[in-house]
């Protein structure tokens, strides 16, 4: 007897396709999330033959979002921050403010209004946690002193971002003809708001979500634990949004926050991983799904200047910058490559931004189409620029 199985088919439709896809960009010595973004290409309504359920694997999807921001703040570490902050604050700022500006010029020049080219530019100025977190690993670079600081780096772009994701929806507001709506009210309120959130997660959140983790932790039941986790990750989204009215992404990423100063993050992290990872596989899968191929053919030149925006004007600001703190030729060329791509935030603030009528779907897909080919060119970038990288810094000197 047939059933209609719009959750199973569309499950099985994207992962059976992110695992093919992701094995060849393995193969090919490229980001598993390349694969996963063109897998979402492929069985999206744009491409022939098989077209997934699009709004369930956006809700999926949703989930990915809040698992994913959840293991940022459970690596979050205010040491790591505090350490290399002369640099990493400033420097991250300054880059995020030089990549937003020449995304607003490229709007400009596309025809767009200065509004949407600004958050265009911003959609363009934050590197992919995971990308560059493999990248540095891969080459041994984590542990050193270029490795911290791009990881200062990053943390200060996913903050921004963060607060990005809570203001993004009262500016959209911004040109409201109501004359009751008051844009500075309204950003208060939600500043307000988003200030109670932290306030009581990290005074009454910080004390109870450690204690009933080491409460379940005494159970000695794994099963028990993982979903404990999972209860805290989402519970506290949910909450977030219901109560607080800010995003899953912030109610996510500060549960992860609370919990990573607590011994048992890492067991936390470890016994989360394979779900956040297939929940995240589906979230790179859902962003392919809303890529139109025909950009390529239809806008190619806005491809490319927005891949060069990405690989040569975000690394240009990030040597520049690094250089003008003092840092070797050595050191500025690799956090520069570190930083030459775009990834999660990309997706989630892009998305965010045409659900609110901020960006027109063109933009959406040169995000989508900047972030893929920043993503397979990065590691070759890398590579390059560190077989290469003592004959350039004596030529820079």
């Amino acid at each position: 007897m047939p059933h209609a199985l719009p959750l199973i088919t569309t499950l099985v439709g994207a992962l059976t396709m992110a695992f093919i896809l992701g094995m060849i960009a393995h193969r090919l010595h490229l980001s598993n999330m390349v694969g996963y973004l063109l897998a979402g290409v492929l069985i999206g309504p744009f491409t022939p033959g098989f077209v997934a359920d699009q709004p369930l694997a956006a809700e999926l999807a949703e989930l990915g979002v809040i698992l994913l921001m959840f293991g940022v703040g459970l690596h979050f570490s205010v040491k790591d921050l505090l350490s290399v902050k002369h640099i990493a604050i400033p420097g991250a700022i300054l880059q995020i403010i030089l990549a937003t500006l020449l995304g607003a010029l490229a709007g400009a020049w596309f025809g767009w209004s200065w509004s949407v080219g600004l958050v265009f530019g911003l959609s363009l100025s934050t590197a992919s946690t995971v990308v560059l977190l493999r990248a540095l690993e891969s080459k041994g670079l984590l542990l050193k002193k270029e490795g911290q600081i791009a990881i200062g780096w990053l943390i200060v772009e996913d903050l921004v971002m963060v607060l990005a994701l809570v203001l993004l929806p009262v500016l959209s507001h911004s040109g409201d003809t109501d004359p009751a709506f008051n844009l500075w009210e309204q950003l208060g309120i939600t500043l307000g708001k988003v200030c109670a959130f932290i306030l009581f997660m990290f005074v009454i959140g910080r004390r109870i979500i450690p204690w009933i983790l080491r409460y379940t932790a005494t159970t000695g039941s794994g099963e028990l634990f993982t979903l404990a986790v999972l209860v805290i990750a989402l519970g506290i989204a949910f909450g977030a949004v219901k109560l607080f009215g800010v995003s899953f992404a912030l109610g996510a990423f500060f549960a992860g926050v609370v919990l990573s100063g607590s011994e048992l993050s890492h067991k936390a992290a470890h016994d989360t991983l394979p779900l956040r990872d297939a929940f995240a596989v589906l979230f790179f899968v859902s962003v392919g799904m809303l890529v139109d191929p025909a950009i390529l053919l239809r806008a190619p030149l806005a491809v490319i200047l927005t891949v060069l925006i990405i690989i040569a004007g975000k690394s240009l600001a990030a040597y520049g910058l690094v250089r003008l703190f003092g840092y070797s030729n050595s050191v500025a060329l690799t956090i520069s490559a570190s930083l030459a791509q775009i990834g999660e935030f990309a997706f989630i603030l892009a998305g965010l931004a045409i659900h609110l009528k901020l960006l027109p779907t063109e933009a959406r897909d040169l995000v989508l189409a900047g972030a893929i080919f920043s993503i397979m060119l990065n590691p070759f970038l890398f590579s390059w620029l560190e077989r290469h990288k003592t004959r350039i810094a004596e030529t820079c000197d």
